[in-house]
């Protein structure tokens, strides 16, 4: 009866029909005004608030809730809900991920809804009689699934300092599931490129899924989604991890010989902790702590590149571009060694960060010849696969800013959709070290710090940040981007500190990636001089193009207090909205 429920609700009364597509209207007007003023010049600037995230409808969504009275925390979670409709590759209530937030008075905290292990969940799971990797078990169906966070740390960071109501937060996502919105052309490319997996994994009717490929403009109706986030919108968390949503859940994963059971829900809850902070000069900087190794890995490459005077190099040059991979290489050894779940191991944070140990960890760094990775940590890797996350920062008028980065980890997760529930679960297991030494679907390679346990958090590369100048809010900052997130937030941060860049100029910057193993410098294709590529080579620097590195969706604290959107419009469909 929900069903017949939500249309009397949405669909029925002729005055709401009018008001929402005159809502719609205007969300696309001012998607195309974003996209135009975007394409022709390098600054989007409000007075008041900004919203920045992978797609302009969702962006749209956050500053309507800003306009209406709610705060960042708030736009936040209908932000997050709505990338779950509009942006279901990475925008998810099936995945989890991190937030690290700064409240106008000052304060700074974070929340952590990674996903967990399930307690079926064994060291060995995804190994064979004779101690082999079995192929794709970790990345794809049921078996990838690790238990979802999403839902309850929206809930947790609504309850704890939202204003408005919580149905409120989630009604716009479910307008935008019911009466359908039109396909971005990244969107349609996709759910055409991951058509076969769909049906590879799912039996029965699928709305992602249709004879004829999606174009650009296509409507797309996501009734069963829509009517999963009524339910959550009408029960909160209590519905996805205790209620219908929750047996659906529990249903699919037993069909199809899963992991997931109803303990596994009942018994999830997200976690406040401290964040990892540092500061450099005049700046201080706060990330997430593990399980995601993002904000030790950054703040270990903005130590090393200040210790270096990496900023004297100029930006992009040989000198400067070796720098930076020499740091990765050592930074990333570290998170492979290092770091896991804080609840299941006891991580040297406070030494990882001390200036001495870095000194000492970046002594042996030549700044004319590359270090051979297999001379920092012993391990071999030879392949990074695609990778999809999604992030957006919010700053409202009060001053709040929140930084979130959640995932499904690959593009869809598992590709499993659950049935009679309408969203994707994710494929997190991936995350977890599911053998030392050997990569994960990204290339990372992990050891006995991050190996599966029941309930353990797996490690993550997510890195939602927020920098101050002089004690004052100055840069939300973050990136999907699998293993690629940490340097390209370290290189955007960068940017501006070190090279006096516009955010958006910061943000549009060619960036490079290393990560320890493979024993490669990615480069983004045709965007680094030839003659810089030389000399790294001549370095002794094994080079290899990719089309893009991160999608940033990034907010800059002006002078005087403006606020400048840096939507990374040119590796993606990003979009800023502001007032």
């Amino acid at each position: 009866m929900v069903s017949f429920q939500i249309k009397l609700k949405y669909l029925k009364s002729i005055s709401y029909i009018i008001f929402f597509f005159g809502f719609f209207i205007l969300l696309n007007a001012c998607t195309n005004s974003n996209k135009e003023e975007n394409s022709q010049s390098e600054e989007l600037i409000s007075e008041h608030t900004m919203v920045v995230s992978a797609h302009p409808l969702a962006s749209q969504v956050g500053l309507e809730i800003l306009e209406k009275g709610g705060n960042a925390f708030d736009a936040a979670a209908a932000v997050q809900f709505a990338l779950s409709v509009v942006y279901p590759r990475a925008g998810n209530i099936g995945g989890g991920g991190f937030a690290v937030y700064r409240q106008s008075n000052g304060e700074v905290g974070t929340l952590d809804f990674r996903e967990k292990a399930p307690l079926l969940a064994s060291e060995t799971i995804y190994l064979d009689s004779l101690g082999n990797v079995i192929p794709d078990k970790s990345k794809l169906g049921i078996f990838s699934v690790g238990v979802p966070g999403t839902i309850a740390g929206m809930e947790a960071l609504h309850r704890k300092y939202g204003k408005i109501p919580w149905d409120k937060i989630v009604a716009p996502s479910i307008e935008l599931a019911l009466i359908g919105f039109p396909l971005t052309k990244g969107e349609a490319d996709v759910l055409n490129r991951y058509k076969t997996a769909f049906l590879e994994q799912n039996t029965g009717s699928n709305p992602y899924v249709k004879e004829t490929e999606w174009v650009e403009g296509d409507s797309i109706i996501l009734t069963t989604l829509g009517e999963s986030l009524f339910r959550i919108g009408e029960k909160g968390s209590q519905e996805f991890y205790r209620g219908l949503v929750a047996k659906q859940i529990v249903k699919e994963s037993n069909k199809r010989n899963g992991l997931i059971t109803s303990d596994d829900l009942y018994n999830y809850e997200p976690i406040w902790r401290i964040p990892v902070s540092a500061q450099i000069g005049e700046y201080t900087f706060y990330s997430m702590g593990p399980p995601s190794s993002g904000g030790i890995a950054l703040i270990q490459l903005l130590k090393g590149a200040q210790s270096f005077e990496i900023s004297k190099y100029g930006h992009n040059s040989a000198k400067a571009i070796h720098l930076m991979t020499e740091l990765q290489r050592r930074v990333f050894a570290d998170r492979a060694t290092h770091l896991g779940d804080p609840d299941f191991l006891k991580i040297p944070q406070e030494l990882l960060l001390s200036d001495l140990y870095l000194n000492d960890r970046n002594s042996s760094i030549n700044l004319s010849k590359a270090t051979p990775s297999e001379e920092v940590k012993s391990g071999t890797v030879e392949v990074i696969e695609s990778h999809e996350t999604t992030h957006f920062s919010i700053v409202d008028k009060w001053g709040n800013a929140v930084s979130i980065t959640t995932t499904l980890n690959g593009n869809f997760g598992s590709k499993v959709l659950v049935s009679g529930a309408g969203f994707f679960l994710n494929n997190e297991m991936d995350d977890f070290s599911i053998k030392p030494g050997v990569p994960n679907q990204f290339g990372l390679v992990g050891g006995k710090a991050n190996a599966i346990q029941p309930e353990k958090r797996m490690l993550s590369s997510m890195s939602p940040t927020i920098v101050e100048k002089n004690g004052q809010l100055f840069m939300v900052v973050g990136t999907p981007g699998g293993s690629t997130i940490i340097n390209t937030t370290y290189q955007t941060i960068q940017n501006v500190i070190s090279y006096d860049m516009t955010m958006q100029e910061a943000v549009n910057a060619s960036k490079t990636h290393s990560q320890w193993l493979p024993n490669r410098l990615f480069y983004e294709t045709n965007q680094i001089d030839s003659v810089v590529l030389d000399s790294l080579i001549l370095m002794g620097h094994q080079l290899e193009d990719w089309d893009k590195i991160g999608k940033m969706s990034a907010i800059l604290i002006l002078d005087g207090g403006k606020l400048e959107g840096a939507p990374d419009y040119l590796r993606g469909e990003n979009s800023a909205a502001g007032n």
